[in-house]
């Protein structure tokens, strides 16, 4: 996000939502997504607590809330994989697991953190509850295309290719 810039900085994102009705979920999803990492930096919080005459406690609840909204820097790519019942039982943590190994965080839990990015900041993995496609479990999201029937060879041939800067 070029900051000087009146139309694309904070300034003129809360500009383009003054006086709408849910302004601070506009101005928020429009701050991550002008973010080079797509996050909220604390800076940014504040910055936008400060410009809209919002308590910064209720600009940070909103982005605590909302689990589309990110507090840590991400990847390039993001790689989201279902977690909900259909796709576990279809192997969806050997998935996670695999993925998670083979970028660098063999020790990775989700029950201790449901997400991370690789230092690179090639690749954020993160788990979702369900996306709703059980009947084509287990599922995978990257980059916003889901993968249905996911299997191991498939996953680490998309992420290789990603390393390699080709999409798919």
């Amino acid at each position: 996000m070029d900051k000087s810039d009146p139309r694309t900085g904070l300034q003129g994102i809360v500009q383009r939502y003054a006086g709408r009705p849910g302004a601070l979920l506009g101005i928020l999803e429009e701050a991550q997504q002008a973010d080079e990492h797509k996050y909220l930096s604390e800076e940014a919080l504040r910055q936008i607590a400060d410009m809209t005459d919002t308590p910064l406690s209720r600009v940070y609840s909103v982005a605590t809330f909302y689990s589309f909204f990110n507090l840590k820097p991400q990847g390039k790519h993001a790689i989201v994989v279902c977690r909900g019942t259909a796709c576990h039982t279809r192997g969806s943590l050997a998935l996670l697991l695999e993925a998670a190994n083979r970028l660098g965080f063999p020790e990775f839990r989700e029950d201790e953190e449901p997400s991370f990015t690789t230092e690179d900041r090639m690749f954020t993995v993160r788990t979702v509850a369900c996306f709703g496609q059980c009947a084509l479990a287990p599922v995978v999201a990257v980059d916003g295309v889901i993968y249905s029937h996911m299997n191991t060879a498939r996953l680490l041939s998309i992420l290789e290719t990603l390393r390699k800067g080709v999409r798919k």
